[in-house]
């Protein structure tokens, strides 16, 4: 990692920006103020700033994240909950997130995905189906919602 040599009022500067320009998660904004090069008293000092100022928010962070990767790259909530661990975001922070999606919402677009995903493949139908299952779980969808999905499309 590059490191730069700031002054703690410089880097606050700095990292108010890095925050103002899209949300960050406590895990990442900690990161880079350990790049700027400041001490681990600084960086803590800082992040008591930006939270007091409304620079950083958790659960602000994970319910636009959660709905972001939903609603654009169409993940399912098990993929979701995995990349925001992955930012150490609080289990009730993650639970509070996942609940902002809409059911009817997911599961259309799990119905959506599924269709498109299994219409266009070869070959017979358990193939397909097997197909199909890894990969709408590696995008994230709960197994037994794929199934119920899958005996609705495959009739």
């Amino acid at each position: 990692m590059y490191k730069q040599n700031l002054t703690p009022h410089l880097a606050l500067q700095k990292i108010k920006q890095y925050c103002a320009y899209q949300e960050r998660s406590h895990f990442e904004t900690k990161n880079k103020l350990f790049e700027y090069g400041l001490k681990p008293s600084e960086v803590d000092n800082i992040l008591a700033t930006l939270i007091e100022e409304n620079f950083l928010n958790e659960e602000r962070f994970a319910t636009l994240f959660a709905g972001g990767k939903f609603r654009i790259k169409h993940w399912g909530k098990v993929k979701i909950k995995y990349e925001l661990q992955q930012h150490k975001v609080s289990i009730y922070n993650i639970k509070k997130a996942l609940q902002q999606i809409d059911e009817d919402e997911y599961l259309q677009a799990l119905e959506k995905i599924c269709k498109k995903y299994y219409t266009p493949l070869k070959g017979k139908q358990i193939e397909k189906n097997y197909k199909t299952k890894t990969y709408l779980q590696q995008k994230g969808f709960e197994l037994d919602l794929i199934n119920q999905t899958l005996k609705k499309i495959v009739v």
